[in-house]
């Protein structure tokens, strides 16, 4: 299967491979956000969106090529509402392909016109091994009988937080601000990609399989350890104390089990705190991009797209 054909499935442009049936996905392409933070990010320091459009095709490839290699590593069936490309086409494709998807990425952005070119490339670097970071992080995490907040906060900030800091870091760079002024930016989407995180830790739990894209409990059958967990693992309560002892047990989990380990979680406060963890680093990106001297509606944009992505219909 030629690479052109396993990425089109991917991002939900093919709807159907030959002997296979078609998928039912309902956003097959993704949201596109860090594409759309490049270019707002560059449109909040006044530079044109035809500046970025590298750094904007870049971010995306990138963060395709960790989709695909994310659902190796977590052998996830399912992305987008639809098979993953590893269990659609195999592993070692699944492998080359989203290595593949790294090498344009970073073709792509070198070919940027301009003389920030080489500074576009050395962000992006910089921004996938914080990345590769985060991902190592979170799978050790599985491992791990307890992980702080502290700890998964950092996981988060390399894992999804790198990459949006990254998008909107080319926001200011490829039009050749100030350094001063780029920084802002990437600490805007760092805090807003750890606000995206956890919002997303959310969804994962209570969030509707239509909107999730994963089978109801899934997460909590697999014990993942997302924010809500780690949080009331944490708890010092009753609930806190009963989820502790049901995953310590060492056999899988029941339907029953991730019922009563979905409603532990709530009580000890785990929901409650991954909300406001997600709000509070909202705040944080608005602080940052206040700092980066942005254009006050496309300031009201970007507050607006934040607040937005905290607050997914579950």
């Amino acid at each position: 299967m030629a690479e052109r054909e396993v990425v089109a499935f991917h991002r939900g442009w093919k709807t159907a491979v030959p002997g296979t049936a078609a998928p039912t996905g309902q956003d097959g392409g993704g949201k596109a956000l860090r594409p759309a933070l490049a270019f707002l990010s560059a449109a909040a320091v006044g530079a044109e969106p035809a500046s970025v459009l590298a750094g904007a095709v870049a971010v995306e490839l990138v963060h395709d090529f960790s989709l695909v290699h994310d659902d190796v590593i977590d052998a996830d069936p399912l992305r987008r509402h639809r098979p993953a490309v590893w269990k659609e086409f195999g592993t070692p494709t699944a492998v080359l392909v989203g290595d593949a998807l790294l090498a344009r990425a970073m073709g792509h952005l070198a070919k940027a016109p301009g003389p920030a070119g080489g500074r576009a490339v050395r962000e992006l670097a910089a921004a996938l091994e914080r990345l590769l970071l985060g991902q190592s992080q979170d799978v050790a995490f599985e491992k791990a009988e307890r992980i702080s907040v502290a700890e998964y906060l950092e996981m988060a900030a390399g894992k999804t937080g790198a990459l949006t800091g990254c998008a909107c870091a080319l926001g200011g760079l490829l039009p050749g601000l100030p350094e001063r002024r780029v920084n802002k930016l990437r600490d805007f989407g760092r805090h807003l990609g750890i606000a995206f995180q956890c919002a997303d830790d959310v969804l994962g739990i209570w969030g509707l399989p239509e909107r999730s894209g994963k089978p109801v409990g899934a997460d909590v059958a697999a014990r993942k350890k997302s924010l809500p967990v780690v949080a009331a693992l944490a708890a010092d309560n009753q609930a806190g104390r009963d989820l502790n002892a049901l995953y310590g047990q060492s056999d899988p989990f029941s339907a029953q089990d991730v019922h009563r380990a979905t409603r532990l979680i709530e009580e000890a406060g785990g929901r409650a705190a991954a909300e406001q963890e997600a709000a509070r680093q909202v705040d944080h990106a608005m602080r940052a991009l206040s700092g980066a001297e942005p254009v006050g509606h496309v300031y009201r944009q970007l507050h607006d797209l934040a607040r937005s992505l905290i607050r997914r219909d579950h």
